[in-house]
């Protein structure tokens, strides 16, 4: 038999392993030399403030308070989502807060004290959500006005007619038993679904990054290979499911944490596979020379605080349902900020033309991981401020920097 001996074909093999972790590690370098930081930053930050609340308080990662954590998530998230779609034309959206709080109200008082049936009192919450975006994007798009202004009079108008329509009482409360109720009430309690999402989720993404690998390659352009693809689908069922299995030793998998992330796969997609969101991407990288190449500017401006008001509606929705009411202070507080900082601090560029939809999930697990640590630890509010703004302003830092870098290598 012709062939080399097999000490020396393992040899070779061990050679070209090593030529190719060599080349893999020389693009990671290149990459991040040029500022394409990807979800790094955002990782290395949950993953040092979890080590941090875990080493003070060891009940920081028992499955009851990351089971909790995760239904926290679901409310701000969606909120962050929608902002994520504005953020990608380099706009601001002020007025989630106010939509969110005016769409629980609105759910709340038709259902209760009118008596209209839960589906479609939620029905029209949402879509006047969807028409309130449509109303700030026309003011954008259509007549100018700019964004700030726009969102920062809805964020004072909408919270007032929030105000007028709960009436003297200032609050009214939910059916516990309703369906608004259970979005963030129910929980799977057979380990068989958890585990059964989690494999279905790896399963997908597998298949998904393999098909586009091929067409990819096919079309003669980059693409990861199948030792990357394999290597990525690893490091994925590690994460989904070691979260089911904390979450099996709890309560099971929360439907607020199922609606997530079949929320955030959908919008993925259309941010990324489709036309659509090709426009908003094209949009985000230059406004002029998105309407030089045909694309209706104004149609996608309009559309995209559409999204973020139909999404601020849907969270308020998620936070009504965690508190099962709706009251003067829905949609207050610190919810506008967080929502903003959720999607700037997952990697969501504040100058418009990069981010993604997961951007909204890593931001907000941040945000609610430093809420959790703090509240578990019984230190006052003001420190889960100060933290959260000091996180902010190093994810700003590091948008503004990967810029530069990326400017400079000639990739903006």
């Amino acid at each position: 038999m012709s062939g080399p001996p097999p000490a020396a074909g393992r040899h070779g093999l061990v050679r070209r392993l090593r030529g190719r972790a060599d080349r893999s590690a020389g693009a990671l370098a290149d990459r991040l030399r040029s500022g394409e930081l990807g979800s790094l930053p955002v990782l290395l930050s949950l993953a040092s403030i979890w080590i941090i609340f875990v080493s003070l308080n060891e009940k920081f990662l028992s499955p009851r308070n990351l089971s909790n954590l995760s239904v926290d998530i679901v409310g701000t998230g969606m909120i962050a989502v929608g902002i994520v779609f504005v953020l990608l034309l380099g706009e601001i959206d002020l007025s989630v807060g106010s939509v969110s709080g005016l769409a629980a109200a609105v759910f709340a008082v038709l259902n209760v004290q009118h008596g209209m049936a839960e589906g479609l009192a939620v029905v029209v919450a949402v879509v006047m959500g969807t028409a309130i975006g449509a109303l700030h994007g026309f003011f954008l798009a259509k007549i100018g006005v700019p964004a700030f202004v726009v969102t920062l009079a809805g964020l004072l108008g909408w919270n007032g007619l929030m105000l007028w329509i709960l009436g003297a009482s200032g609050t009214v409360n939910l059916d516990d038993e309703g369906l608004v109720a259970l979005l963030t009430g129910h929980y799977f309690h057979d380990v068989a679904v958890a585990y059964g999402v989690a494999a279905l989720g790896v399963a997908g993404y597998f298949l998904v990054a393999l098909k586009d690998a091929r067409r990819r390659v096919a079309a003669g352009v980059p693409s990861r290979t199948p030792a990357g693809i394999a290597a990525r689908t690893a490091a994925l069922a590690v994460v989904v499911f070691a979260a089911a299995f904390v979450l099996n030793r709890f309560q099971g998998l929360p439907l607020a944490l199922l609606i997530f992330m079949v929320v955030l796969v959908g919008l993925d997609y259309v941010l990324r596979r489709t036309t659509y969101g090709r426009m908003i991407f094209a949009l985000g990288g230059g406004v002029e020379a998105a309407r030089r190449a045909g694309l209706a500017v104004a149609w996608i401006r309009i559309s995209v605080f559409m999204v973020s008001g139909t999404m601020a509606a849907v969270g308020g929705l998620f936070l009504a349902s965690r508190v099962t009411s709706a009251s003067q202070a829905s949609g207050g507080g610190n919810l506008l900020m967080n929502a903003i900082a959720a999607a700037v601090i997952g990697g969501t560029s504040l100058f418009g033309g990069r981010g993604r939809v997961w951007s909204a999930l890593l931001g907000v697990l941040v945000i609610q991981s430093i809420a959790s640590g703090v509240a578990l630890l019984g230190i006052q509010a003001a420190v889960q401020f100060m933290i959260t703004g000091g996180v902010l302003l190093v994810a700003v830092v590091i948008d503004a920097l990967s810029r530069r870098a990326q400017k400079a290598h000639g990739r903006v």
